[in-house]
């Protein structure tokens, strides 16, 4: 069992490749880094997507998972010579996959300067009862 199965059972990261065209060669994608915090109501979740854009930015989510897809795409203006290039143009791909542990329906996300944070509410079964003792 992995380290994050054994802080959060209900997570398990999934590395999966993207679907190519038929005849296109696949397109590599670039895992980021993320951190899962979770609290009796949501579990919140740190995405670090650098260049990533919200127009460059797809969130689907589903029963059995949340997909992120995120492209860094950067474009020289004209004028400028490039001298030397730290880093290029890169797809980001992170797969979460949940065993209904989340209310899909109540999803929210927001990226600023790079950084997604998004909050995936429990749904109510899942959340523990207080019982009250007479």
């Amino acid at each position: 069992m992995s380290l994050l199965q054994n802080i959060l059972p209900s997570f398990a990261c999934v590395t999966a490749p993207s679907a190519p065209a038929p005849a296109a060669k696949p397109i590599p994608t670039v895992k980021p880094t993320y951190e899962i915090k979770g609290n009796p109501d949501t579990y919140n979740v740190t995405v670090r997507l650098p260049g990533v854009t919200k127009d460059s930015l797809e969130i689907t989510a589903d029963e059995q998972q949340v997909r992120l897809i995120g492209r860094r795409v950067w474009r020289r203006p004209e004028t400028w010579v490039p001298v030397y290039l730290e880093s290029g143009d890169a797809v980001y791909e992170l797969v979460l996959s949940h065993d209904g542990a989340i209310d899909t329906k109540k999803i929210g996300a927001e990226l600023r300067d790079g950084v997604l944070r998004m909050t995936l509410p429990k749904p109510e079964a899942a959340k523990p009862l207080k019982i009250a003792v007479a």
